[in-house]
């Protein structure tokens, strides 16, 4: 019997994402109270997911032209709610699923990060992540008054720095520091909480951490390293890394090459868990599925505008003065931003113009395609991890709308189920021990 794998819900900013969307009601008056996302959270939680990854960017995007109109026209990535407050409040209406907020490196001095973290684990009972993110756009840099981001791997060289920090701040209590003793009166034993005074290159704290300990001790660090230098961060750091590599050979090849990065730290490979990205295309019967992709695809290929923007934004790219209809291939395009994603897109290209490619890039599927009923789905699910080797999949649907949350709990999840691919039920209270359990 296949060893069962993991499921996680990438879910694009806390905002009016879906807009423009079927069945999205009315998401673009009903947005600032987060109903849907706390929703979204209690479906995935009845399904068994392990977590919840809210994904941010913390400014607006002018990649487009020189511009922020077309994203503020079209709601791309735009309006964004500060992720602590999301992942706060889905905590309190959930048990058992993992809340994995993101933020960069570059915008959180380590000690506000490490208590925030700190804090969202308390208050959730050992459910908290962090995706740890350094940052690809020049425009966030500013809006934290920075002149820029460093180059690509200068970033990850202060990441490393960052996380010995947090790590340092974490670690400032020892296990049982707080030990509440009505009769002594003792609430907190001082001989057990420490000075951290760390002083690297780039970050400098004092310490200890005044929010308390970690539940889990260490909260679950998410990654998604893509580039070489991202991959050797990510195996050095991460619990759990979301991978988009497309095609099941490099899926194979994305999960071995993080594995053998972390047996250079002296890391034990099956302690982090790598999720390639998905966005399953579902339908009653076969036909309705593939009518479903040639909808999606039709839709994608009417957005070209508004899908090179989103991609630009993506990979800090402005994309609105070349040439639609010219081969990738003899287009020049570098980045200081998502160098594998922009990769994959010249590769998937290959002699097609920027039109064609952006037409179905991502449109009907991300690691590898799934269309069809939930049972024929699942089993596809089942066969591409036994050939990959694990360790599961980490949703990332175009339109987040209840009903798309009802297809993948009450459908796709229980085919899943019966083959005994996912759980079906949690085997633990905290989020690192449900990540860890197979």
């Amino acid at each position: 019997m296949a060893r069962p794998f993991h499921l996680a819900w990438f879910l694009q900013g806390s905002s009016a994402q879906a807009w423009g969307e079927s069945w999205t009601g009315h998401i673009g008056t009903s947005w600032t109270v987060p109903n849907l996302f706390l929703d979204l959270a209690r479906s995935l939680e009845r399904a068994c997911f392990d977590y919840v990854l809210i994904e941010d960017s913390s400014y607006i995007g002018e990649s487009y032209a020189g511009s922020n109109a077309i994203y503020l026209e079209n709601a791309i990535a735009v309006p964004r709610q500060d992720p602590s407050v999301i992942a706060a409040l889905m905590t309190q209406v959930t048990e058992r699923i993992g809340i994995v907020p993101t933020f960069g490196t570059y915008s959180h001095h380590p000690y506000l990060l490490a208590r925030m973290i700190a804090s969202l684990d308390q208050v959730s009972r050992g459910r908290a992540g962090w995706n740890a993110v350094t940052g690809s756009s020049d425009f966030a840099a500013m809006n934290y008054g920075l002149p820029g981001l460093p180059e690509h791997d200068r970033r990850y060289d202060m990441a490393d720095e960052y996380m010995a920090a947090v790590r340092a701040l974490w670690g400032s209590w020892e296990p049982g520091a707080i030990v509440a003793d009505r009769e002594t009166g003792v609430f907190i034993d001082p001989a057990k909480v420490h000075h951290v005074n760390f002083e690297g290159r780039w970050f400098k704290t004092r310490g200890p951490l005044n929010s308390g300990p970690c539940p889990q001790g260490l909260p679950v660090i998410a990654q998604a390293g893509g580039s070489p230098r991202g991959r050797a961060f990510a195996a050095r750091h991460a619990d759990t890394i979301v991978a988009h590599a497309k095609g099941i050979d490099r899926m194979k090849a994305y999960r071995d090459d993080v594995r053998r990065h972390m047996e250079a730290c002296g890391r034990d490979p099956d302690t982090c868990k790598v999720l390639f990205m998905i966005a399953p295309i579902l339908g009653e019967t076969e036909e309705l599925a593939q009518e479903y992709k040639r909808r999606r695809a039709a839709h994608a290929a009417a957005q070209i505008r508004q899908r090179l923007a989103f991609f630009g934004k993506l990979i800090s790219v402005d994309f609105s003065g070349f040439d639609l209809d010219k081969p990738i291939a003899d287009i020049e395009i570098t980045t200081n931003g998502h160098q594998l994603n922009l990769e994959q897109f010249k590769r998937v290209a290959g002699t097609r113009t920027l039109r064609e490619t952006m037409a179905d890039y991502n449109a009907t599927s991300l690691s590898v395609e799934l269309v069809g009923t939930p049972d024929s789905v699942a089993a596809k699910m089942g066969e591409v991890m036994q050939e990959v080797g694990g360790d599961g999949y980490l949703f990332s649907l175009p339109d987040v709308s209840r009903r798309a949350l009802a297809e993948i709990e009450d459908g796709l999840v229980p085919a899943l189920q019966d083959r005994g691919l996912v759980r079906k039920a949690y085997a633990h209270a905290q989020f690192r021990e449900n990540l860890l359990e197979f």
